[in-house]
């Protein structure tokens, strides 16, 4: 049976086990202390929110290869007010460099979301308003939600990953996981069509591990 654990990076922690030579960033061994498993895709230490990881080097591959259409929802705080032109251009696609992104569902929320406040706080400017924008993704390029609101004149200010799948945040508080036991995660998109889909649904959470630090 694969394992699976939830766990809500805070901000300024690495996205792997082993600490960076000369670098101050906490790492995942910080927080948890499972052996022989590893992150499913990655956060950037600037970013918060969800984190995957596993045991199961199959289940690692149907989580982060985009041919499987893996979606994650991000809550992204940027500069200015988005305009509809500027939300347009981010569902339809963004030249990024050498690639250009998938088409992605964006809206523009109304209210400032429910997050636990961030340590250190974003630095406010009284003269640049602020918005919160929700995006989901079929792919993971680096460093890709900032690229894409930098491209449409509004960088972002705040970056947290509040969806994988079919598994959120819900119950979790930064520095907090939680351990699911699952045969396999049904893929969110189709998978190649040489290969068949034979997962099964997720057994429910077994327990959450709240001793952050």
């Amino acid at each position: 049976m694969a394992r699976l654990i939830l766990f809500y990076k805070p901000y300024g922690v690495l996205s792997q086990f082993t600490p960076e030579p000369g670098a101050a960033h906490r790492t995942l061994q910080d927080f948890i202390n499972i052996p022989n498993i590893y992150p499913a895709g990655r956060l950037d230490h600037d970013s918060e929110g969800l984190l995957l990881l596993t045991d199961d080097g199959a289940l690692q591959h149907t989580l982060t290869d985009p041919r499987f259409a893996h979606t994650r929802t991000y809550w992204a705080q940027v500069e200015g007010i988005p305009t509809s032109e500027a939300l347009t251009k981010l569902r339809q696609g963004i030249q990024i460099r050498d690639y250009k992104t998938r088409p992605a569902q964006v809206r523009l929320l109304d209210n400032e979301p429910q997050l636990p406040p961030r340590d250190p706080p974003i630095r406010f400017r009284q003269s640049i308003p602020t918005a919160w924008l929700e995006i989901t993704l079929t792919e993971g390029r680096n460093r890709q939600v900032r690229r894409m609101t930098a491209a449409v004149g509004h960088p972002t200010l705040r970056l947290v990953r509040v969806r994988s799948g079919h598994y959120t945040l819900e119950g979790l508080q930064p520095g907090e996981w939680r351990e699911i036991t699952a045969a396999a995660v049904p893929p969110t998109g189709s998978p190649p069509r040489a290969r068949k889909d034979r997962s099964r649904k997720p057994a429910r959470s077994a327990r959450v591990n709240s001793n952050s630090r």
